[in-house]
């Protein structure tokens, strides 16, 4: 006889759970594709370093899903990807993902840390337009940081998202308030540090994202072991794209 396990979870947790379960049946439904050429590519740059070669694997052919952004926005997302030569932007699968996860559980003060040219940045603020909330990304490189602020305007999201060109470290306490979200896709070395920056601004139901947690994991093996073991954060680690995301929910706090 079946037996039903029912939980007494946060309505925002089981939108998480749900999220993430539909992201594991889509990695696990995916057909196989080649295996792509080995990189040699250095660690991807940073919002608070200078940039250094390499970052996501590139996605050829990987298309947006058909209906679900309009074609406008599609064409720049396709056109970021295409010229993304260093690989700094993530998938798309990873893009849909957040977008999806933002909008479910009703972010409305998002950080991006590691805007790049602005790819993951207009697919948060998508999501943002659904919840009516606002991202705020930062970028170390000026002249990405340009083109980031460019392509979010060409966008439409320029009311939604602040592209702001600087080292994170220095511009995220010139910052005022709280976050509901913080996504961290920057030099992996520093996630940590980012955690720790940010932790505290972090409301109690927040969600912090990390980006490249399977293909760059022997690179923030610190900030891995601070998100599996900290006492008030629930983990998981999805692929949509096979990079790797983490998503730690911040526990609401207990009476």
């Amino acid at each position: 006889m079946p037996i039903r396990v029912v939980l007494n979870v946060p309505a925002q947790a089981r939108l998480i759970v749900a999220a993430v379960a539909l992201s594991t049946l889509a990695t696990a439904c995916r057909q196989p594709e080649a295996a792509p050429a080995a990189s040699t590519s250095a660690p991807a740059p940073s919002a608070s370093a200078p940039a250094a070669p390499g970052g996501s694997p590139a996605v050829p052919g990987a298309a947006v899903a058909a209906g679900q952004v309009p074609a406008p926005i599609a064409a720049i997302l396709d056109q970021i990807k295409k010229g993304d030569t260093a690989q700094l932007a993530i998938s798309p699968e990873d893009g849909q993902f957040l977008r999806m996860l933002v909008a479910s559980t009703g972010r409305k003060r998002a950080l991006e840390i590691g805007a790049a040219q602005g790819y993951s940045a207009i697919w948060i603020g998508m999501a943002m337009r659904d919840t009516g909330g606002r991202l705020t990304t930062i970028e170390y490189d000026p002249v990405r940081a340009k083109e980031a602020a460019a392509n979010v305007k060409r966008a439409g999201l320029d009311d939604i998202v602040t592209v702001i060109g600087g080292d994170a470290f220095v511009e995220i306490p010139k910052l005022s308030g709280t976050f509901d979200c913080v996504f961290v896709d920057a030099w992996k070395r520093d996630y940590i540090k980012f955690f720790d920056l940010t932790y505290p601004r972090l409301d109690d139901g927040g969600l912090f994202l990390g980006h490249n947690v399977i293909n760059k994991k022997s690179e923030m093996s610190d900030f891995l072991d601070r998100i599996a073991t900290h006492p008030d954060l629930f983990t998981s680690i999805v692929a949509p794209g096979g990079e790797g995301v983490s998503i730690s929910y911040k526990r609401r706090t207990r009476s």
